[in-house]
């Protein structure tokens, strides 16, 4: 009974980690649930989602991760592009950071 707790204590947290990075809360949910320890340390440091490189689908104009090896719109395969997009997180810079 007491790992149970422990294991849906780990799932929630890291279930939470990794839906603030971008990803998906059931699946950390389950990781850091089944190796309780291991999971939630394996959200900690996974990338977040926002500072991924990005590009533009020459076919339909959709903007993906620059990882996608097919857009999801038009079903375009991609080679690895020769320009990349900047990630969200440089949009969104603070006005401190000029």
């Amino acid at each position: 009974m007491a790992y149970i707790v422990i294991a849906v204590c780990f799932g929630l947290a890291g279930g939470a980690i990794g839906k603030l990075k971008g990803s998906s809360f059931f699946l950390w949910f389950l990781i850091s649930g089944l190796v309780p320890f291991f999971g939630l340390l394996a959200a900690i440091v996974y990338r977040f989602e926002r500072d991924e490189l990005r590009r533009q689908c020459p076919r339909c104009g959709k903007v993906t991760k620059i990882y996608d090896a097919i857009c999801t719109r038009c079903g375009q395969e991609f080679d690895y592009p020769d320009v990349a997009i900047a990630p969200e997180s440089w949009e969104r810079t603070p006005a401190s950071r000029h």
